[in-house]
């Protein structure tokens, strides 16, 4: 072929962008770029996409989905980081890419800068306001810890607790830097406080997140979002004792308390074993003190008050012996009491007339007004001539009124025959009196040989008493 470029070799699309691409990995092969990430965009693939780009340009990046989970740090936009890859090609568009297979970060600049963005953005939402904080038990008896089971940590926490109060320590060692080590320290806080009481692993009552001191870059995981927010919802009390005392990370300010180190985060989860003891005798001795004093000061109280009161057991004497009065009196007194009644009893029986004299006497009574009235009507029927109205007055209701009369009579005569002792005799019982008129009621009352008068229902009869006999055979 003549004409300029007539011995220039001959291309075919794919095959110079298969040539370029070999050249572009051939020369460069793995290279660490320094930029700022941008444009940073996941894709339901897996595969990560991105810019990486300074003042002066910008490179477009691919991270494969088989290399996300060796990144060491998730991407996002404004990073400023190190890429590590390879230089390649994308023929379909003709453009060339870096083919990130790690990241890191530029510098302690951009880690303090992530770290600033990330806990405004977490102090906003409320992560780590005070009201969050949780109290802790004066005792635990089981205390989780979140740390390698590597290294002297554990060790210290170990030798802290064994010294001041042993308890029971359960460990879930996990990682505590390089890629991973969030997502695990997350899983196990979130472990401890799914575990729920009487299950077969003891629920700890403090956890303790730890690890050694180290650098910035070495503390990251710590500062990531996953284990910021596992500490904020974590039901357990939770000490973070992250690095040395210098060390600030940002599960400090979720935690429910920071201590410097380790050993004071052990030291802050038991207290003293002596020093507790010395204070629970110290408080012994006050409430002994307390008690003595509210002892003496009751007792003055109640000598005051016994002074004012009366000698109550001699009350009590006096109205004994005066009750023990009373009943005696009372013992003698009723028999009398009795028998005066029974006296007054005979004595107004003597005076009562029988109720057959009361009868006769009303009888007696109302034949004579009956004889009276006739004698009266008798003349009046002699005037009947003189006084012819006279004549007109018939006897009728004067006749009425004297049977009237005469049926009262005899109704109080029965009523007085059945309350008068005289029916009594009339059936066969006798009054006994002694000489004097007294009324004898009990054998007991009659000495052998005493004069006794008998009343019966037509008359009295003196007798002498003989000897008593008891009585016997009586049936009812």
């Amino acid at each position: 072929m003549d004409g300029p470029g007539g011995n220039i070799p001959e291309y075919g699309v794919g095959e110079l962008a298969g040539a370029i691409k070999r050249t572009l990995e051939g020369a460069f092969q793995r290279v660490r770029v320094r930029g700022e990430l941008t444009e940073v965009k996941p894709y339901p693939s897996g595969h990560i996409y991105m810019s990486l780009k300074d003042e002066n340009a910008k490179i477009e990046s691919v991270v494969w989905k088989s290399a996300v989970s060796r990144l060491g740090l998730k991407p996002e936009n404004g990073l400023e980081v190190i890429a590590t890859g390879r230089v390649s090609t994308y023929g379909d568009r003709s453009k060339y890419q870096l083919i990130i297979e790690k990241l890191e970060y530029a510098g302690e600049g951009a880690l303090l800068a992530r770290i600033e963005r990330l806990r405004l953005m977490l102090l906003k939402e409320g992560l780590f306001d005070a009201e969050r904080k949780r109290p802790f038990p004066l005792l635990p008896n089981v205390i989780g810890v979140v740390t390698s089971e590597r290294g002297a940590v554990i060790q210290d926490i170990r030798t802290t607790l064994a010294r001041r109060f042993p308890r029971h320590l359960i460990l879930w060692s996990v990682p505590v830097q390089g890629e991973g080590s969030a997502e695990k320290i997350a899983a196990a806080i979130h472990g401890f406080s799914a575990l729920r009481p009487g299950g077969p692993i003891p629920r700890p009552d403090v956890l303790i997140v730890a690890r050694g001191g180290g650098s910035l870059e070495d503390l990251m995981a710590f500062n990531e979002e996953i284990v910021i927010r596992a500490a904020a919802e974590c039901t357990i009390p939770l000490i973070s004792a992250v690095g040395h005392e210098t060390d600030t990370t940002l599960i400090d300010f979720a935690s429910d308390r920071r201590a410097p180190t380790p050993t004071a985060a052990a030291e802050m989860a038991v207290p003293s074993r002596v020093d507790l003891a010395a204070d629970i005798a110290q408080r012994g001795f006050r409430i002994a003190q307390c008690i003595a004093a509210r002892l003496r000061e009751s007792r003055l109280h109640l000598h005051r008050a016994e002074r004012g009161l009366p000698d109550l057991p001699s009350m009590v004497n006096q109205l004994r012996q005066r009750l023990d009065d009373r009943g005696e009196r009372l013992r003698t007194a009723l028999p009398g009491f009795v028998l005066a009644k029974r006296q007054e009893v005979a004595r107004l029986g003597a005076h009562l007339r029988h109720p057959r004299e009361a009868i006769a006497s009303g009888r007696n009574a109302v034949q004579a007004i009956d004889q009276r009235m006739n004698a009266a009507w008798a003349r009046n029927l002699a005037r009947r001539e003189a006084a012819p109205a006279l004549a007109r007055l018939s006897p009728a209701p004067v006749l009425g009124l004297i049977r009237e009369r005469a049926a009262r009579v005899e109704g109080l005569a029965a009523r007085l025959e059945a309350v008068s002792y005289n029916a009594v005799l009339a059936r066969g019982f006798a009054l006994v009196q002694s000489t004097g008129g007294k009324t004898i009621t009990a054998a007991a009352e009659v000495s052998p040989g005493a004069k006794l008068t008998l009343t019966f229902q037509d008359g009295a009869v003196d007798v002498s008493a003989a000897p008593a006999r008891p009585v016997q055979g009586l049936l009812f």
